[in-house]
């Protein structure tokens, strides 16, 4: 479960590769996101001047925004070694030691999905991140004994897409705490330009634009429907990707004007037509649509909630007008819009 910055790209598989050539590699070609990059560049200037490792980092929002892209470019601009792992993987107590005794000193070590770390490690790492101590009680029963392991300066960065799982005491010992917010259109048309080039892909101001605006404000998403948009123009529109090419690409994957693909339309359809407009619970609408809970939570949800299609209330999700109108639907007298 290990991932260094080195790995040569030819040792990916293909797409994975592909990905990761499209991420930036420096904090000067990340776009977006400008507090954040600003208050990072003050932090890294700062801990490269002492020699120290920088403060640890917690990285949260939504998926597809950047936060392993951050957590690597950390690594890039203090020339040390990247180590990844996600809080799945981090089932006992020794696999959090595994890596913390094995780590360079002034590694970032990355750790995805934190707020999926089992609450009995989580212990494990408080006097990791404010000591560099590693307590390990060695033996058992009467004759078991703690030893503490001096561990070297390291950074933790943590990300996570719900952080509002995540116990105050663990969230307090980050001393950099930043949300990601989705992007503009203007960065994310930046983005898939860069994307472009590095692909050496025709692409004109308008058909990035037009790829920006339906990529949910997520840079993950643009790169895909950039690769997607590709494929229609180089066998329909002379492999030029232009604003119609753009438009006829992403109508055929069913992808509108606002970004929306077909599940999006089935939640609404299902809140609004099956469900009279809500609420309805969350794992009730799962079970309408064929879909994971948490994929409609994490994925799914925040961007019809940030268009305004949907909202949330204490007794489940509920469909606004402008849901009922984007699908050529009459609010029902029944329907209850709180």
């Amino acid at each position: 479960m290990t991932d260094r910055i080195q790995t040569p790209a030819a040792m990916l598989p293909d797409d994975e590769a592909l990905d990761r050539s499209l991420r930036p590699r420096r904090l000067e070609e990340f776009v977006g996101q400008p507090a954040l990059r600003e208050q990072l560049s003050v932090s890294l200037e700062a801990a490269s001047a002492r020699g120290e490792a920088l403060d640890h980092v917690l990285l949260a929002g939504p998926p597809g925004l950047g936060k392993t892209s951050l957590a690597q470019i950390l690594a890039a601009e203090l020339d040390v070694p990247f180590v990844q792992t996600a809080g799945p993987a981090l089932e006992r107590k020794g696999d959090i030691a595994a890596f913390l005794t094995a780590l360079e000193p002034r590694s970032i070590f990355f750790v995805d999905e934190l707020h999926r770390l089992p609450r009995a490690l989580e212990e494990t790492f408080y006097p990791a991140m404010e000591d560099r101590k590693l307590p390990i009680t060695v033996g058992a029963g009467a004759g078991a004994r703690v030893v503490t392991l001096d561990l070297p300066p390291f950074t933790l960065v943590g990300a996570t897409t719900r952080a509002g799982l995540l116990t105050t005491p663990l969230r307090d010992r980050f001393g950099i705490q930043h949300r990601l917010e989705p992007y503009a259109t203007d960065d994310l048309g930046e983005i898939v330009t860069r994307s472009a080039a590095i692909l050496d892909i025709a692409l004109d101001v308008a058909g990035a634009r037009a790829i920006a605006r339906r990529s949910r404000g997520t840079p993950r998403v643009a790169n895909r429907l950039l690769k997607r948009v590709r494929d229609y123009a180089e066998v329909r529109a002379e492999g030029i990707v232009t604003a119609a090419a753009a438009d006829a690409a992403l109508a055929m994957l069913g992808i509108d004007e606002h970004g929306l693909d077909p599940l999006d339309r089935e939640i609404l359809d299902a809140i609004c037509v099956k469900f009279a407009g809500g609420p309805v619970g969350l794992s009730t609408l799962a079970v309408a649509v064929g879909e994971e809970q948490d994929t409609i939570e994490d994925v799914y949800e925040p961007y019809l909630l940030q268009c305004g299609f949907l909202k949330r209330t204490p007794r489940g999700r509920c469909a606004t007008p402008a849901a009922f109108a984007l699908l050529g639907l009459e609010v029902p007298p029944e329907a209850r819009l709180f």
